[in-house]
């Protein structure tokens, strides 16, 4: 049962006119206060004027356009700068004049496209303005029309400040989001070549044993059920990372550990492959990710074994302490087969990936004997 929405995200969730709403309705009625009449924004020095039905007018068109301040940042500012230049020559001297610095901040913030010429007419509106102010107000000195002026530019510079860091807060969020996707593709591509290639290099190494057994049909119908149980068990660990790649997926991962790794010499062993396994230790209680990385080593050097040592003498050793895992996996060289793992490389760079971001040692390569032999020490995290 999902918990209802806070009412900061139920504000959030309300159209941004809404939102914006508010501020305009606060300057607004603040604007039709009589305490509040002549306190606000004195430009030029122009005649105070008495609030009149007129006055009503220019505080609507002043606060009303802060409504669609994001929405259409352009309308607002211009609506706000009429209103503003009317309050200064009429004389109001309103309250509603601090909504000018507002609706550039905003428009400097949230316009998309003519930002510069934008700016060019707001300057070039500007100017006249000044220029009538000047000539019929009270005489202010000119410096005060420039200090003013460089008042609204730090306004609008404020919201092109806002608007830069948006952006670039959002193109580090699409960064991020893209390199945690390749982050996964890569983690699945792991694992579809770990269970995929262990599987089907099981299969073809008995079918093609299945061919010499035709004189033996005891022996060829046992190597086919093997085929046959081991293309069952890729179709079973497929459906299974399929499931975790669903985002609705209900069930707990089950992914592989060290303890299922007399299974794994089984099938191996069932697959013509003659394997020595020993495991000494007793296992941490807790290996965060080294379990799974210590199946996929053993994993991954098996297969090798039935692809490019097949009838070679094959041991498995894995030695479990307090602090690590160490796996230990070799063939002597003694198979009509043995030979140098070749193919792509993924598997053995992979492995050495994986234990790597976990901080341990991994090495693969010959033996002096002609064999391969693959090691892993593996930190599950764990204090002595």
């Amino acid at each position: 049962m999902t918990s209802p929405p806070s009412p900061t995200e139920q504000w959030r969730r309300l159209d941004v006119a809404l939102r914006d709403l508010p501020l305009g309705l606060f300057l607004l009625v603040a604007s039709l206060l009589p305490a509040l009449h002549s306190r606000g924004t004195q430009l030029g020095g122009m005649p105070a004027h008495s609030f009149d039905a007129p006055a009503v007018v220019v505080v609507a068109l002043e606060c009303l356009p802060l409504t669609v301040r994001r929405r259409w940042p352009v309308v607002c500012v211009a609506l706000v700068s009429l209103g503003f230049a009317a309050d200064q020559l009429r004389g109001y001297h309103l309250v509603a004049g601090a909504a000018l610095p507002i609706a550039l901040l905003s428009a400097g913030s949230h316009l998309e496209r003519h930002r510069r010429a934008v700016v060019l007419l707001l300057s070039a509106a500007y100017v006249p303005l000044a220029l009538v102010l000047l000539r019929f107000g009270t005489g202010e000195p000119p410096f005060d029309f420039v200090t003013f002026y460089l008042v609204l530019a730090f306004a609008w510079g404020a919201g092109a400040w806002l608007r830069s860091n948006r952006a670039a807060e959002a193109e580090r969020r699409s960064r991020v989001a893209e390199e945690t996707r390749a982050a996964e593709r890569t983690r699945i591509a792991r694992e579809l070549h770990d269970v995929v290639t262990h599987h089907v290099t099981a299969m073809v190494v008995q079918a093609e044993a299945a061919r010499y057994l035709t004189a033996a049909p005891e022996r060829l119908d046992q190597t086919l059920t093997t085929v046959t149980d081991t293309g069952r068990r890729a179709i079973t660990d497929l459906r299974h990372l399929l499931d975790l790649l669903n985002p609705d997926h209900g069930a707990e991962a089950r992914e592989p550990t060290v303890g299922k790794l007399l299974t794994l010499v089984e099938r191996t062993r069932r697959a013509g492959q003659t394997v020595e396994f020993t495991e000494e230790g007793t296992p941490a209680e807790s290996t965060g990710s080294a379990d799974l990385v210590a199946y996929r080593v053993v994993q991954e050097a098996l297969t090798n074994a039935l692809k490019y040592a097949q009838g070679s003498r094959t041991s498995v050793q894995v030695q479990h302490s307090e602090r690590e895992i160490a796996v230990e996996v070799s063939t002597d060289g003694s198979g009509s087969r043995a030979k140098v793992p070749g193919g792509s490389g993924r598997g053995l760079a992979g492995l050495r990936e994986r234990v790597d971001v976990l901080g341990g040692e991994f090495s693969a390569g010959r033996r002096t004997d002609g064999g391969f032999v693959v090691r892993a020490r593996i930190p599950t995290g764990s204090s002595a």
